[in-house]
């Protein structure tokens, strides 16, 4: 390796000796010794490769993690030479094509291999392509779209391929691969057969138009027309989830560019770029650790080790190896996908995108949306319905099959006519199972979901989990926090106390100018807590529209705002650079502060940050304003608490700023200062000295209070749990209209204290948690869980994934949350805004609403239709129903595709916030629902029957082509019906005002006109082919009208009260009924609420048996586990109901308190 020092730039300066040290070390790590890799696995060149390395020598690093072959490359120097970076500026934000004589050439990162990586030469056509606006950046110009062009090029960008969505033809294909549809082809394609020769093979009588062929081809085309329709559907459903998944992996960095940091899309990280670590962070990139404190990494994920890794400086490692030191423990490698847990640092980015580890992954893992509970729900309805519907058939088959035998000896038509009435029997059959199963079920919460969650989007809800979107219509308890929710997090200094003299409500107006009251500090004081805000911080400079802003933590950007008007302070850069950092303890919420430690002349000097009254009890000194230092007496403390209080109850955050001076002869000479503090730092932070307690003020934000009460008239409880001490946590949430005259305000360590069967107890009162940490939080979720709340809870810290991840809906802050937060949770607050919360509720609501109108839509067709094919086709003497198998996919077209369309993408009214929630054991159709569906069936099978069994003698008619217009009108009549009965379905509660809100719903105002003029459209050209004639000026009216009745009819049918109508249903389809007793057991659950996707396992086997297609590509298929023992009724209702009800005899248990109450994210 020596012998060829001279090709290597990086000049790692490996020698035998190192070696040697190496082998010898072999034995306590696998990844010492340095291993050659074959000629024939080195990686592919790369054409023009400016750069030392290919993306496939930088995975070897981390996959798996090799320090031989970090080692072999010269270490964090030889990373930084050949990705052409610099580990202290970063990235040039100028860079956009590299120059070719200061092209970086190396050995392979296995450098005994003896192979070098110099890179073919550009060919003429790409060195056009690299260079096509070079003359623009040698002329000063930057083309943005040119930029870090060649570092692109070689390393790619941190974005995944796209997965290629199924096209048009791949949906339709799906759509067709339904059982039934194929077995209706075929039986329409052996009708079209034998209808071609009945018109050609075949003598007609004079005036007979021989056109038995077109029903064959009148069947097929209706069947191109659903399947079309459905792949459409599917095709915008698809686009729709594929915008809100880009949208839902976008997030912001903080990147070191050009020597400053910057936060930038997590899309726009490079190879070579260096990215700032903190506590939350989701690492978005695979690098190399350049420096920091006490970092330490989950790469659970990534390993599946749960163990917590710290991380060494690669420079530390890289000096290990040289001198043969163990290196066991060393890992310097930051891995795409793991979790920061702890400490502050800076990192050298290696790999990115699908050259990631964690790129590679998700490579592997392209997922399409996910089922959801009221998805299974459906498909155990459809399951039901499709049972019904094919015992129906069956039924209608056999009796049509007996008749059909038993006229046979006196049918004189020929072989030909007979099969083809034969054929016309079975193509009915089969039609009606198309019908009456209702596959449009799962489309249309599909469809809701995907509508709801786009526009939820435009209301700054992003929806991670689709089930949280239906779940969060039915929360009845909200944990909200406070910072940034609840008030408009733009915080700014407005007091400061400093000294022992106590600031009293009377005197508060003194001190509520903070510059003012600065201004008396001696100039000592004022540089040390300069120093105490600039330096113990995390935030960073940065400029909007021209004016110094500060980016990260609220808190400390209005703490820097102060030093920056009131404490003559410079440029952070400038202010961090004079101070060597030795040590830092990130802000956690369960410690409540953060401290770091710089060396002096002297020693150390330690300054923290923190919660007040927390802080307090570490100071045994206090600073006067003349900058001299003084004990802190009994009457002292109880000052400064008085002005604690005084802060608190005028609504401020209260902060104290501390330092301590520690001597150098404290550190051990055996351990470095930060050894020191990493494992003393608990015990040196004790006696420190209080600068100052700072009052910071977070107003309210608007409209929060109304936001409040419009919770809790939908049935919500709005509930606050912060880390702001009592008395501040009092007044604010008194001031939103959350805390009320019986209400409860507890500290958290008090709360966590208790015993757990007081805490169930006080739960259902308490209205404020103060003081709280995320343990507490998660507590509380579980006892109102425990009580049978669905409970939703707010989130910003890492530490508060496991209550965000256990609650029923998650919500992170998406200005504020760290990613380890956004992780862990359902939807992403994009503002941090509690008023989006409440659009989540109403968008919630309005899914499960939509849902359910359908719902209400579709069985009441399917009972119609198929009660009435079945009726008139039994009672006709050639075995025909008053529908035909064409006519009757024209119905199921309007039921399925049209109708999911129309109902499914109401957005919600205001009105929904005027109701309680629902249950978790509410069933999906409830008593006012039945109400309607039983009502409009029977109307539309009375009037029908009445049309086509006394039609003729009510209108007058004798001829065939009367008798023929009649049919017409029976059918134009029902799909009439269905048209009109949109409209009532527009409501599933008992108001009469059915057209709330329709004018913010184009697409069911046009779904509707759509639906009338193809109903025009065929009884005018549909001929032979629907076979439809065309009808008169009254034929006309009588359809219109008595189609119109359907919602006059309606307003009666809601008039008629609910209570009269519940003796009329099976008593187990009522909600359940609990006994008296507290709120947690009249909201008990029989089950969890999103177990439904372990019943469709059992329950779908019929319906997927019968379908095929777009069900079985969705995924949602399991094993059968065992026999569904649901017995048919012989009612409709009775069974749709029992599967929705529920049965008698279910044990209906409360949740188990170690129970997960929802699904586990991983």
């Amino acid at each position: 390796m020596a012998s060829d020092t001279s090709l290597n730039p990086l000049d790692s300066g490996t020698t035998p000796e190192v070696s040697s040290s190496l082998e010898t070390n072999k034995e306590e790590t696998r990844h010492t010794t340095i291993v050659p890799i074959p000629q024939d696995e080195m990686p592919d060149p790369i054409p023009g490769n400016k750069f030392a390395f290919t993306p496939k020598q930088m995975l070897d690093l981390i996959d798996p993690k090799s320090l031989a072959n970090f080692y072999s490359i010269g270490g964090l120097n030889g990373l930084e030479k050949g990705l052409r970076t610099n580990r202290k500026t970063g990235l040039s934000s100028d860079e956009q094509f590299l120059p070719d004589d200061n092209l970086v050439k190396t050995r392979s990162a296995h450098s005994q291999s003896n192979v070098s990586t110099v890179e073919k030469p550009l060919t003429e056509k790409q060195r056009k392509q690299s260079v096509i606006s070079l003359p623009k950046l040698l002329l000063g110009g930057q083309d943005p779209n040119h930029s870090f062009t060649d570092r692109k090029r070689v390393f790619g960008e941190n974005k995944l391929p796209e997965r290629k969505p199924p096209n048009l033809f791949q949906l339709a294909w799906l759509a067709y691969n339904d059982r039934v549809l194929v077995l209706l082809t075929v039986a329409a394609a052996i009708s079209l057969g034998v209808g071609l020769y009945q018109t050609f093979g075949q003598p007609h009588p004079a005036g007979q138009a021989a056109v038995e062929w077109i029903e064959g081809v009148a069947i097929t085309v209706a069947i191109l027309i659903v399947v079309i329709v459905g792949a459409a559907n599917d095709w915008q459903k698809e686009q729709q989830f594929a915008k809100l998944n880009k949208k839902k992996q976008d997030r912001d960095v903080k990147v070191i560019r050009s020597g400053k940091e910057q936060e930038i899309s997590v899309y726009d990280v490079l190879a070579g770029d260096v990215i700032c670590l903190e506590p939350g962070d989701m690492v978005p990139v695979d690098g190399v650790f350049i420096d920091g404190f006490n970092v330490r990494c989950d790469e659970s994920s990534a390993t599946g080790e749960s163990a917590m890794v710290r991380k060494h400086s690669a420079a530390s490692v890289f000096k290990a190896m040289k001198v043969g030191g163990d290196l066991t423990k060393l890992d310097p490698f930051i891995l795409s996908g793991s979790k920061v847990s702890e400490g502050v640092g800076t990192f050298l980015t290696i790999a990115v995108g699908a050259n990631s580890i964690y790129g590679k992954t998700m490579m592997s893992l392209h997922e399409g949306p996910q089922a959801t509970p009221l998805q299974g729900k459906l498909q155990k309805l459809a399951n039901q319905i499709a049972k019904l519907g094919s015992v129906s058939a069956l039924l209608l088959f056999v009796t049509l099959l007996i008749k059909f035998l038993a006229q046979l000896p006196t049918n004189h038509e020929n072989a030909s006519a007979k099969a083809q009435q034969f054929l016309h029997i079975l193509i009915v059959t089969i039609t009606v199972i198309v019908v009456a199963v209702p596959e449009g079920l799962p489309l249309a919460v599909t469809l809701a979901l995907a509508f709801a969650t786009t526009r939820m989007l435009k209301d700054n809800n992003l929806v991670r989990y689709l089930k949280a979107c239906e779940t969060m219509g039915n929360a009845t308890t909200i944990c909200s926090d406070k910072t940034g929710t609840l008030t408009e997090n733009v915080m700014t200094v407005v007091a400061i106390s400093i000294g022992e003299n106590a600031i009293s409500s009377s005197t508060y107006v003194d001190h509520i100018d903070a510059n003012t009251s600065i201004i008396s500090a001696s100039p000592s004081l004022k540089t040390i807590l300069k120093d105490s805000i600039a330096i113990n911080s995390t935030a960073f400079e940065s400029s909007e529209k021209g004016n110094l802003t500060f980016t990260g933590s609220k808190t400390e950007s209005a703490l820097l705002t102060f030093a920056h008007t009131s404490l003559s302070m410079d440029s952070l850069d400038i202010e961090r650079s004079n101070a060597n950092t030795i040590f830092v303890v990130p802000f956690d919420s369960g410690r409540k502060y953060m401290s770091t430690v710089i060396s002096t002349l002297d020693g150390f000097r330690v300054f923290a940050k923190g919660a007040a009254e927390v802080m307090l009890h570490r100071c045994s000194s206090i600073t006067n304003a003349d900058g001299s230092t003084s004990e802190i007496t009994t009457e002292g403390m109880d000052n400064l608490n008085e002005t604690i209080n005084t802060f608190a109850t005028h609504s401020l955050r209260t902060l104290a700023l501390l330092y301590r001076d520690i001597p150098l002869s404290s550190i051990p000479p055996s351990q470095s200062p930060a050894e020191y503090f990493q494992t003393s730092f608990d015990t040196e932070f004790q006696n420190m000295t209080l600068l100052a307690i700072v009052g910071i003020q977070d107003p309210l934000r608007a409209g929060v209070k109304k936001s409040v009460s419009q919770c809790q008239s939908a049935g919500i409880t709005v509930r606050m749990v912060t880390g702001d001490n009592l008395l501040t946590a009092t007044s604010i949430a008194r001031e939103a209209g959350i805390l009320t005259q019986t209400g409860l305000v507890i500290s958290g360590p008090n709360f966590r204290s208790f015993p757990h069967a007081k805490q169930l107890r006080l739960a259902p009162n308490l209205q404020v948690l103060a003081r709280s940490s995320p343990e507490d939080k998660r507590i509380l979720v579980k006892c109102y869980q425990e009580l049978g709340e669905v409970v939703a809870v707010t989130g910003d810290g890492t530490n508060d994934a496991p209550a965000l991840k256990g609650a029923d809906v998650g919500f992170s802050m998406g200005v504020a949350g760290t990613e380890v937060a956004k992780e862990a949770s359902d939807i992403v607050l994009m503002d941090d805004n509690f008023s989006s919360i409440v659009k989540a509720v109403m968008w919630g609501r309005a899914v499960n609403d939509a849902v359910r109108k359908f719902l209400q839509f579709q069985i009441t067709v399917n009972i119609a239709a198929v009660i009435l094919t079945f009726i008139t086709a039994v009672a006709s003497n050639t075995e025909t129903s008053v529908l035909t198998a064409v006519q009757l996919l024209w119905v199921n077209l309007i039921m399925d595709t049209m109708g999911a369309l129309a109902l499914s993408t109401d957005p919600p009214s205001p009105s929904v916030l005027d109701r309680k929630p629902d249950s978790r054991s509410a069933p999906l159709i409830n008593t006012t629902m039945w109400k309607m569906i039983i009502g409009q069936s029977v109307y539309k099978l009375v009037v029908l029957l009445v049309l086509h069994f006394a039609g003729m003698r009510i209108f007058g008619y004798h001829t065939m082509a009367q008798k023929a217009q009649l049919r017409t009108v029976v059918f134009n009549t029902f799909v009439w019906m269905q048209i009109f009965n949109m409209w009532n379905n527009r409501r599933i509660d008992n108001k009469l005002n059915i057209l709330e809100g329709v004018t913010r719903n184009w697409l069911f105002g046009a779904v509707n006109i759509s639906m009338a003029i193809g109903q025009i459209l065929i009884i005018f050209i549909g001929g032979k082919a629907l076979q439809v004639v065309r009808l008169t000026g009254a034929q006309w009216g009588i359809s219109l009208v008595l189609g119109f009745f359907s919602i006059p009819f309606g307003m009666l049918i809601r008039l008629y009260p609910d209570k009269w109508f519940e003796p009329l249903m099976p008593k187990w389809n009522l909600p359940w009924k609990w006994k008296p007793g507290s709120k947690g057991e009249e909201m008990a659950p029989a089950e969890d609420w999103n177990s439904a996707l372990v019943e469709v396992r059992e329950e779908m086997i019929f319906i997927s048996w019968i379908h095929g297609g777009r069900l079985l590509a969705c995924n949602q298929i399991g094993k059968k586990r065992k026999a569904s023992r649901t017995k048919l009724a012989t009612v409709m209702a009775g069974l749709v109901a029992g599967s929705i009800g529920g049965w008698p005899g279910i044990e209906r248990t409360f949740r188990s308190a170690n129970s997960s109450p929802r699904r586990s994210k991983t």
